[in-house]
């Protein structure tokens, strides 16, 4: 190293070239250590320029400041640990090549273990070699995430709370020192605001009404003084005719229980019950009023509650639907459940005729391995949370039908063939009439019931369908039900053979299955069955050995047929292999098939349109189609249901609502928007609405005026075509399915 100090000798320690300095003169009275140490020194060159030393001179009051000052420049040394190789030049040169690999060396390599397929200890060749040196579990979590939106949202509200909190304190300081005494000193007041958080300063004058007195002077009720004194003579003969009357009416009751006949054990109960009745009439808080009184509370409280609800149901309307042309929506409203039914099949819905909020639910199981006890529940759209009326049955319900008249009356169907009756005015849980085994009842489960109009005798009567093949007639006698076999299901093969061999194979093979049917609305005679092969048949009551007709076009088991309730010759048919189909019944072949893409569970015609129908998949889907809009594709197509399948599906036959359930328990209902429940006569009034706002800007002319004979001859033709609604309803179906001829209003 060199002597690096200004104006230094420039003298190396290590014996090399010294560097070229100004000499020792310039180092003032202390001489550097190199110098001091005997070094020889250089002088200057003799031919120095003299323009060099006004830089000797500067460098010297450098190198006297620097000194002054303390400052000593850094060196270098280097350190050896002891335990180092002495390498030569040639050794460090030398490169030695070394390969990363990924294995562990501490890991094991010759693991055995035991196959339980082979039954031999086996080499594990698997061994994990991975080390792990540090490991941190983080809690960082995404800021779009629910976790993390949470989070924010608890640091916003604390934050916000401690700024609210922080202004509370710093304008109660402020309202201190405003109050505290002209003598100053620490007192600070603790008046505080009565609103810290949105508090405004201001003042306004109000208007005091002037107090009026209006006195009055009324006359004195008219008072009449009455005295009287009672006697001990007087007391006793109030008691003596009390007891006389009480008596009196104890021998009257004797007597007349006396004269009746002795009572079965039937009337036994009945008058016991009507005695606890009487009791319970003495009773206010248990009285027939209080409970009417106290329904009427839960339905206000029940309206309160679900008032959204109500609301929606009352008066919304999506708006979008002006601007989506055959596109429209279901608005979710109500969701009925009770704790009954939890773990079974919505297997049956059904309006009331009379009572249009109140429906009917039947509850069973469609998975015959777990069969249980079924449920019928009466809901009301006025009390969502609990059901009206309630009804158990020994084994699952399949079916239930209301009676078109006698709203009171609802036929059941259950699975063990058993078909009842229930009166729901009455409220012991039992049928008022049932089948049983002497009674003809069906040996498997009944899957649809339906009312008839009452015969000659007005004995009220309903049909049956079940699994066994027979299409039943049930009619409610004094005492119990009779039965009268209608029709007997047969294959189709055989039903076309003669009478013998037809016979002879269905002793054999056995009835065909049938799973529902569908009476016609104006003739009373015809109806049509769906069975379990797929096929459907065209029967009449006048025939019960033969079908009218058979329409194939479905591959497995038809879950739902249904009439139109405008078109005399249309029906709809729901089946499991994911189809829709519509017919025309003096057709063989379907005019239009829908494929839902699922198993379809039910399928309704709307009340309000020809053109509108509904249907029910397995994969939750609600599928509402309108003909007159699209043939092709529903207008809504709107999954309703999460994880669950949906069975059956109804029609409100006043409002525009539907009803779903599922295999849950569950009934949903649903309000249709503008777009799906619209009619022939709305469609005429946009028409004209749309020609006469169209037709404002045109110049219109008055149309020419006709003779005698024209006019009545057109005045004619113009009340021939006055249409009803449901004329025009069924002339738009005909023309939406090509049917020319007309329709027909009584059946083939």
């Amino acid at each position: 190293e060199f002597c690096r100090r200004p104006n230094g000798c420039g003298q190396g320690g290590s014996g090399s070239e010294r560097s070229r300095t100004l000499g020792v003169e310039s180092c003032g009275a202390v001489e550097p250590e190199c110098c001091s140490a005997g070094m020889p020194v250089k002088k200057p060159p003799k031919k120095a320029d003299k323009a060099q030393e006004p830089a000797a001179a500067k460098t010297v009051k450098h190198h006297d400041e620097d000194r002054q000052s303390g400052w000593v420049e850094p060196t270098t040394v280097t350190v050896k640990p002891p335990e180092q190789l002495p390498l030569t030049d040639k050794e460090l040169e030398t490169e030695h090549t070394r390969v990363l690999t990924a294995k562990d060396p501490v890991a094991p390599k010759n693991v055995v273990r035991f196959s339980f397929k082979e039954r031999v200890y086996k080499l594990d060749a698997s061994v994990e070699q991975c080390a792990l040196h540090f490991e941190l579990e983080g809690n960082l979590m995404h800021r779009e995430s629910e976790d993390g939106k949470r989070i924010l949202a608890e640091i916003d509200a604390i934050r916000i709370a401690q700024e609210r909190a922080h202004e509370a304190e710093t304008m109660t300081v402020h309202v201190g020192e405003g109050d505290a005494p002209p003598g100053g000193g620490a007192g600070v007041s603790d008046k505080k605001l009565r609103n810290q958080f949105n508090y405004s300063e201001r003042a306004s004058q109000t208007f005091n009404n002037p107090l009026r007195e209006r006195p009055t002077v009324t006359e004195p009720p008219p008072s009449v003084g009455f005295n009287s004194m009672v006697t001990q003579w007087e007391v006793f003969d109030a008691f003596t005719e009390d007891i006389e009357v009480k008596s009196i009416a104890k021998d009257k009751s004797s007597q007349q229980q006396q004269k009746k006949p002795q009572a079965g054990g039937g009337e036994k109960e009945e008058e016991e019950e009507t005695q606890k009745e009487s009791a319970k009439e003495g009773d206010i808080v248990h009285s027939a009023a209080m409970s009417k009184s106290l329904k009427v509370m839960e339905r206000m409280v029940n309206q309160n509650t679900y008032d959204d609800i109500a609301q929606d149901f009352k008066y919304w309307d999506d708006q979008s639907d002006t601007f989506k042309e055959g596109e429209g929506t279901l608005l979710p409203l109500w969701k009925f459940f009770t704790d009954k039914v939890r773990r079974k099949h919505v297997t049956a819905l059904c309006w009331n005729p009379e009572y249009y909020d109140l429906f009917a639910v039947g509850y069973g199981s469609y998975d015959f391995m777990k069969q249980g006890s079924g449920v019928i529940c009466c809901f009301s759209l006025k009390n969502p949370s609990h059901p009206e009326y309630s009804f158990t049955t020994e084994t699952g319900v399949m079916c239930l039908d209301f009676h078109p008249q006698h709203s009171s009356l609802l036929a059941v169907g259950c699975y063990d063939g058993t078909v009842m009756i229930f009166d729901i005015r009455n409220k012991l849980n039992k049928p008022i009439f049932q089948s049983t085994v002497k009674t003809g009842k069906h040996t498997d489960p009944v899957w649809q019931v339906c009312w008839q109009e009452e015969d000659l005798a007005k004995n009220l009567n309903f049909f049956s369908i079940s699994s066994d093949g027979r299409v039943t007639l049930w009619t409610m006698s004094k005492n119990e039900l009779q039965f009268t076999d209608v029709m007997e299901l047969k294959l189709a093969g055989i039903a076309n053979s003669s009478g013998e061999e037809a016979g002879e194979e269905t002793s054999l093979v056995g009835l065909a299955g049938g799973m529902c049917f569908d009476f016609h609305r104006t003739s009373e005679h015809l109806f049509i069955v769906g069975t379990e092969e797929g096929k459907i048949h065209k029967c009449s009551k006048a025939y019960n050995s033969q079908y009218l007709d058979t329409y194939t076009g479905h591959y497995m088991s038809v879950y739902a047929v249904k009439w139109n309730k405008f078109h005399p010759r249309v029906f709809l048919s729901a089946s499991a292999d994911w189809t829709v189909k519509l017919w025309d019944h003096s057709q063989k072949l379907s005019l239009m098939s829908f494929d839902l893409g699922n198993a379809v569970g039910d399928v309704a015609w709307s009340p309000f349109s020809a053109s509108v129908f509904g249907a029910v998949t397995n994969d939750g889907k609600v599928h509402v189609f309108d003909l007159a809009e699209n043939k092709h594709e529903p207008m809504c197509d709107q999954k309703v249901v999460r994880k669950s399948k949906l069975t059956h599906i109804v029609f409100n036959p006043k409002q525009p609502l539907l009803l779903v359930g599922d295999d849950r328990g569950g009934v949903l209902c649903l309000k249709l928007s503008p777009n799906l429940r619209k009619t022939e006569v709305v469609r005429e009034k946009e028409k004209e609405q749309a020609a006469a706002g169209a037709g404002d800007t045109a110049v219109k002319k008055p149309p020419p005026k006709k003779r005698g004979a024209e006019a009545d001859a057109g005045g004619a033709a113009e009340a021939q075509k006055i249409l009803t609604p449901t004329d025009k309803e069924v002339q738009k179906l005909e023309q939406l399915l090509g049917l020319g001829d007309k329709p027909q209003r009584a059946a083939n």
